[in-house]
């Protein structure tokens, strides 16, 4: 039996989050390292592993991956989560580089003071609702289909949902202008190993709190406003 992938981050979201989703919605098992002194980030950073000195880091398949678009790329690739064909990874790669851009925001978000994370709530609510939830609603009604390409589950369905749930997590009603995309959401939430992730007692990890910000900048010596790796 193959090892099962090892993650290694902080106790909380960031960038590694989005491979938890990926790795759980392929219904594969992982274990997870955190991140919680520095000694064990110089420690790592002195094996050298960390091929740019940064986090999140992946062991799977006896490689040691670092940089998180080559991971999930990897990992949907592997686990048939990146469609048939150059066209369809065309289209996934783009729905995903926009949700990519979207929950770009949100990174920062737990670094920022009380008033800035009020204004930066309004601003990726506004960006979400006017700018990215319109487009993969028209992608919906013009194919008439249950996922965003092929018909079938992919890594642009799974961080999508990802998406929506962060942005509702800002603003419930989020949707409330977009039926489609809200049986979507129904829909791949549905899905067993994503009803799974999505159930209590999963490694699905919560709103990051004062806790995960303070050992972010205790390990990475951040000291000021500022999204971590």
């Amino acid at each position: 039996m193959a090892a099962k992938p090892v993650l290694y981050y902080f106790n909380g979201r960031g960038k590694m989050e989005s491979i938890r989703w990926l790795l759980a919605a392929a219904g594969v098992e992982f274990e997870e390292v955190f991140l919680e002194t520095r000694e064990q980030y110089e420690k790592l950073l002195k094996s050298g592993i960390l091929m740019f000195q940064q986090v999140p880091m992946v062991e799977i398949d006896g490689m040691k991956m670092v940089q998180t678009r080559a991971i999930l790329s990897y990992i949907a690739a592997k686990y048939n989560l990146y469609g048939k064909d150059l066209k369809e990874r065309a289209l996934i790669d783009m729905y995903v580089g926009g949700t990519e851009d979207l929950m770009g925001f949100l990174l920062s978000y737990p670094f920022l003071s009380a008033e800035d994370q009020v204004k930066q709530r309004a601003f990726v609510v506004q960006k979400a609702t006017s700018r990215y939830f319109p487009v993969y609603e028209k992608v919906l009604k013009d194919h008439g289909q249950d996922f965003l390409v092929g018909n079938r589950l992919s890594w642009a369905d799974i961080h999508l949902l990802e998406a929506i749930l962060m942005i509702e997590e800002k603003k419930s009603d989020a949707l409330s202008g977009f039926p489609l995309l809200q049986a979507f959401k129904k829909r791949i939430s549905s899905v067993p190993t994503i009803k799974k992730f999505l159930a209590p007692g999963s490694k699905r990890k919560p709103i990051s709190d004062d806790v995960y910000v303070e050992t972010v900048r205790k390990v990475l010596r951040m000291y000021y406003d500022l999204k971590p790796n």
